[in-house]
């Protein structure tokens, strides 16, 4: 992968994403990315690799393997009734 390239901001704010990145990345016209600024860097992250990120951080909390949604909207049902 090529560390750096220069390119230009355009009309509206819009960067090209180089080729050899968009292939790096696996992106595809259309496609959703994540923008997060991390110490003054502008960071794109593809929107599935975004999601693959935070099931890891979650599965480390539910040692269970416990279905999270279930328990939600369980917790949603009762709050529900209760109100």
């Amino acid at each position: 992968m090529v560390a750096s390239l220069k390119t230009h901001i355009g009309e509206g704010g819009r960067v090209v994403i180089p080729a050899a990145y968009r292939k790096e990345l696996n992106l595809e016209l259309g496609q959703e990315v994540l923008l997060s600024m991390v110490d003054g860097e502008l960071r794109i992250l593809p929107l599935a690799s975004a999601v693959k990120f935070a099931q890891r951080i979650v599965k480390q909390f539910n040692t269970k393997s416990e279905i999270l949604s279930d328990q939600l909207i369980a917790i949603r049902r009762r709050e529900a009734k209760d109100a």
